[in-house]
């Protein structure tokens, strides 16, 4: 055989493969690699927008957390702030049973002072006409008279 001829069917043979990998083999092929590259492109995508939703997320948990401590900043300024309130009513409630409570005693005491002057009175009253009663029975002699009255003091 002869080497043209040989080339020629090569050549030949060469495009008919060229011609029939374009046509069959080909187009899968590059088919296959589009669809990777747009997953490639949609994971990519994705992944941008993850990393966006995750910075978004933490500002978003930032914002959060610096409105929960601004929130237990305001409930500790309140329980403070009732803290105080209670312990004023209950100051103010133990000045007013201190008071209550002095001016029933006080109350008592006088009434106890009364009593007793009242009592006191009544004995005087008693030993004034015990004493006049034995004045009035021996006869009034200023010795006797003297004597008679420091027996009663004695006996107040």
């Amino acid at each position: 055989m002869n080497i043209n001829a040989t080339l020629i069917l090569q050549s030949i043979a060469m495009m008919i493969f060229v011609w029939f990998c374009m046509k069959f083999i080909w187009p899968p092929i590059l088919k296959a690699m589009d669809e990777r590259r747009a997953r490639i492109a949609d994971g990519l995508a994705a992944s941008d927008r993850a990393e966006q939703e995750l910075e978004a997320a933490r500002e978003a948990a930032g914002e959060q957390i610096r409105q929960a401590r601004g929130q237990a900043g305001e409930i500790i300024e309140q329980a403070n702030q009732r803290q105080s309130q209670i312990l004023d009513q209950a100051r103010e409630e133990a000045q007013s049973e201190k008071s209550r409570q002095v001016a029933a005693a006080e109350s008592e005491i006088s009434q106890a002072a009364n009593q007793a002057r009242e009592e006191l009175r009544a004995e005087i009253a008693r030993l004034a006409v015990l004493g006049a009663e034995r004045i009035l029975e021996k006869e009034i002699d200023a010795e006797t008279h003297r004597q008679m009255l420091d027996k009663l003091i004695a006996e107040i």
